[in-house]
């Protein structure tokens, strides 16, 4: 219980709705989670790992046809559509509580309601805002207990505070993907989501409240929730420059932001702080610039494809203290999944909870999988060895450059600068990736994904570009904005940039140019590097090949406008008329 009237009102609601045979209030303490993790491994929710080799780590596997976010199941609930915009899936809330509500109706009898109040950002910062999820799964109680600031904490600053909050309520209910719905009512600060145990859409914090939610509140409020990592580059002389970038999930994000600096580079002195590795709430600060806060307390990362080798700062955090869901659970009570450190194990229990060894293959006579590809873990920021010592500052750290980027085989080159901030909106809202295993749909599809946001901008799109342009205006010294693309390949289909660890040479440039150190050469798209200005000391890749990722085709170019034309269709008359005059403004120089 609660001395906050309205919060213990809104529990005994649900409460109502869900009856639970009991309700517990979360106080955030280490007792508690030994407590809940005893229950889940009797449960067999949770299975306990090696304490030896993995302290601290915990295994869980979610339902078989819940193991990605369910963007389709996935709505915004306001009154009038077109506050939803034409790239969310729209309902109005009264239908939404009401399907939702026949789900949950009962959905909690013979379980617990646990009751927990978070912060997603310092706790008491002007930054921060405080939600309440209930929920009837530990394993989603014990990984906010990491991605959040939560327990006793933040409910003493909502009661002292008195204000309002974000109600959150979870469900599993039968876990049926027939009866699953994650459903956002910005305009009643409320999220509900029901019949989903996979993390991504039932860490209410995360995406739902830190994005969707987030994103309305910034444009009412005047700030932006981002769907992007924080990093600082600090050089010899103990200067940081704080880059933020936007990145499709599942496209090396954790990597870059916890990037090591290459061998090459490794006599300059660099040292990279992690700041966040997926979201950023920045806002202008007294200075009139931006500054950003990670709200995140946690990560909540793919594992396929991590290794010591593409990102070992986040290899040494995951050894400890880490729940790692749909991943191959192998004889010694340890982890693997495919593209993981040597050696490859002999055998284990796959994701799917079925024998594996290598070389099997399914009923399809497909390879069976050892980890799911949208395999994860969450693990505490501050397991991170390069984690910065501003996390808890209450105005954040100041952003001196965005950078967009995606998966694009053979359009946008390595790395480009925007003419301007309102040119910069373009090149964000124009992104484009080739999906990955963190979406649901076909792999290798190439979607547009303007700032990495359709699935997460809580409110009508064009007018979210408007918000971006409008707050340009306002500052003193806007961020510059670049665009990368590490995924450039050759015409065989092998890529030509060598990896993850080499990006801070394409950082080193972007600071250079913040810092107005270097020339760029002027392009169509956007100003590029001189031939020579990334330095690539002690790294041996084909003068052609850096040729090939700096080239710019275009007939391909005219493609890539006439798509984002159709694009822009999708908006109609909510599209800024900037948006227009820039994209006729590239056709322009394109011809």
């Amino acid at each position: 219980m609660t001395k906050h009237k309205e919060l213990n009102k809104w529990v005994k609601e649900c409460a109502e709705l869900c009856k639970p045979d009991k309700i517990v209030w979360c106080d955030g303490s280490l007792e508690e989670k030994e407590r809940l993790e005893k229950l889940a491994f009797k449960s067999g929710e949770l299975i306990k790992l090696s304490q030896q080799k993995l302290p601290g780590c915990t295994y869980h596997r979610t339902a078989q046809n819940d193991v990605a976010r369910t963007e389709h199941l996935t709505y915004i609930c306001t009154k009038h559509k077109q506050g939803a915009g034409p790239t969310n899936n729209w309902l109005p809330p009264e239908e939404g509580y009401r399907r939702a509500g026949e789900i949950f109706k009962e959905s909690m009898k013979g379980r617990t309601m646990y009751v927990i109040p978070y912060s997603m950002g310092p706790v008491g910062s002007p930054f921060s805002k405080i939600g309440v999820e209930l929920t009837d799964s530990i394993y989603v109680v014990l990984n906010m207990r990491i991605m959040t600031r939560m327990g006793k904490a933040v409910l003493d600053q909502l009661e002292k505070s008195g204000g309002d909050f974000t109600r959150c309520l979870h469900g599993k209910a039968d876990l049926d993907v027939d009866r699953r719905l994650i459903l956002h009512f910005p305009e009643d600060n409320t999220i509900w989501s029901v019949g989903s145990g996979y993390g991504g859409n039932v860490l209410l914090g995360k995406k739902c409240l830190s994005l969707r939610i987030g994103s309305y509140l910034g444009r009412a409020e005047g700030w932006l929730a981002e769907h992007m990592l924080i990093m600082g580059v600090e050089e010899p002389s103990g200067a940081i420059t704080y880059i933020a970038a936007a990145f499709p999930s599942a496209c090396g994000k954790t990597n870059l932001a916890m990037l090591l600096p290459p061998e090459g580079l490794k006599r300059k002195g660099y040292r990279i702080w992690t700041v966040g590795d997926d979201i950023a709430w920045m806002r202008i600060d007294t200075d009139g610039k931006l500054w950003a806060v990670n709200p995140e307390y946690g990560l909540f990362g793919v594992a396929p494809g991590t290794n010591t080798k593409t990102n070992p700062n986040i290899m040494a955090a995951i050894k400890k203290g880490t729940i790692y869901t749909n991943v191959l659970l192998k004889k010694d009570k340890t982890v693997w999944w495919e593209g993981g450190d040597p050696p490859v194990p002999a055998s284990g229990t796959n994701w799917q909870g079925k024998q594996w060894k290598p070389g099997l293959v399914d009923e399809n006579r497909q390879p069976m999988l050892a980890a799911h590809p949208n395999a994860r873990f969450t693990v505490p920021i501050q397991n991170v060895p390069s984690v910065t010592n501003r996390l808890e500052h209450h105005h954040g750290v100041p952003i001196a450059a965005i950078i967009f980027g995606g998966r694009r085989a053979r359009l946008a080159p390595l790395v480009y600068e925007a003419f301007s901030w309102q040119h910069g909106v373009f090149v964000g809202a124009t992104m484009a990736s080739e999906r990955t295993a963190a979406q649901f749909g076909a792999q290798g599809e190439v979607r547009r994904d303007p700032m990495a946001m359709l699935p997460f901008c809580g409110y009508n799109m064009g007018d979210y570009f408007r918000h971006w342009l409008a707050l340009g205006k306002k500052m003193v010294a806007p961020p510059k904005i670049f665009n990368v693309n590490w995924f450039r390949k050759d015409k065989d289909g092998k890529f030509l940039w060598p990896g993850f660890g080499e990006n801070l040479r394409v950082l080193e440039w972007i600071i250079s140019r913040c810092k107005g150190e270097v020339d760029a050469v002027r392009t169509p798209i956007g100003c590029l590097p001189h031939e020579n200005d990334i330095d690539m000391t002690g790294l041996r890749i084909p003068r052609e090949n850096m040729n090939k990722l700096l080239a710019i085709s275009k007939a391909d170019w005219k493609e890539e406008a006439a798509s984002i034309a159709e694009f822009f269709k999708t908006f109609g008359k909510d599209l800024p008329r900037e948006m227009g005059s820039e994209l006729a403004a590239l056709q322009k120089r394109l011809r």
